[in-house]
């Protein structure tokens, strides 16, 4: 698909071409409420695609069809397609999708195209990591302040960039031009830092903090609790178990019925053996 094909999709004038800058006015309130009527859960997959696409397009790839991209993001093509759709981008049959078109479309809706800076506070283990992070800046997100509350790190150069007081937390956001605050500090200062982002102007807040954050509701809060994704993996894990536990005793019985491994036999199941199930194998491959 060409960039002239989709501009036609997506509402270009009857020639056929694409006028983003003439008809600017109309197309950022329309790509405003297409944005609005986006799942969340479909939201965080345009992020996944956009970073699939991202690397297809180093690669050299101009085009890529909906099955290509699909595998490379880890969902179905059909998954894919439904969350393209909100984005007004359907592709071209037998062609699939422009690769820096479609790149283009998402990072509009991401709202990447505008600028971001980002503020680290919190510099202990996971801050000092976060503040060293090549991928923020490389995909549009440099960090451009740090705080901390130890004397011993405030004026301490990490990643480049002098550690700052918290109290200073305002004033530097501000002056900056901060549009995203990380929050990595323990749960007893997290709220008070909270606040000073929001006095310094900070309207995006990523927090990881275990603790639920009182922001006005102009902000944006995105919370990451590394136990909770723990726990949410160890639940799957323990599912899985349990069905493949559920299929070892269905085949259990059916080999019992049939009268290949009677009651009293050798291969029975009982408490001093183990009985081996033809199914096994194609459990665990599952």
């Amino acid at each position: 698909m060409t960039a002239h094909e989709e501009g036609v999709r997506d509402g270009a004038g009857s020639d056929g071409a694409s006028r983003p800058s003439q008809t600017s006015d109309i197309e950022v309130p329309a790509a405003r409420e297409r944005a609005r009527a986006i799942p969340e859960a479909a939201v965080a997959r345009l992020a996944v695609y956009l970073r699939a696409l991202s690397g297809l397009g180093d690669q050299g790839v101009s085009t890529v069809s909906s099955e290509e991209l699909a595998a490379a993001a880890g969902v179905n093509s059909a998954k894919l397609r439904k969350d393209l759709s909100y984005i007004g981008s359907y592709g071209t049959r037998g062609v699939g999708y422009e690769v820096s078109v479609l790149v283009g479309q998402i990072e509009r809706i991401l709202g990447l195209t505008r600028k971001h800076s980002v503020a680290v506070v919190g510099i202990g283990n996971l801050g000092h990591a976060l503040a060293n992070y090549g991928g923020f800046p490389s995909r549009g997100f440099p960090v451009s302040a740090l705080f901390d509350l130890d004397p011993d790190l405030v004026g301490i150069p990490v990643g480049g960039i002098p550690v700052s007081h918290v109290d200073d937390i305002a004033e530097v956001c501000s002056e900056r031009e901060v549009t995203i605050g990380v929050i990595a500090t323990p749960v007893q200062g997290a709220q008070d830092v909270c606040d000073r982002l929001v006095a310094g102007g900070v309207t995006c807040i990523l927090n990881f903090a275990p603790v639920v954050l009182q922001v006005p509701e102009e902000v944006e809060v995105r919370k990451v609790d590394l136990a909770v994704e723990m726990q949410i993996l160890s639940f799957h894990v323990a599912r899985r178990q349990q069905e493949a536990a559920a299929v070892d005793g269905v085949g259990a019985r059916a080999l019992d019925a049939s009268g290949r491994n009677g009651s009293g036999g050798a291969g029975a199941t009982g408490s001093g053996g183990k009985e081996i199930d033809p199914m096994n194998g194609m459990v665990e491959r599952l």
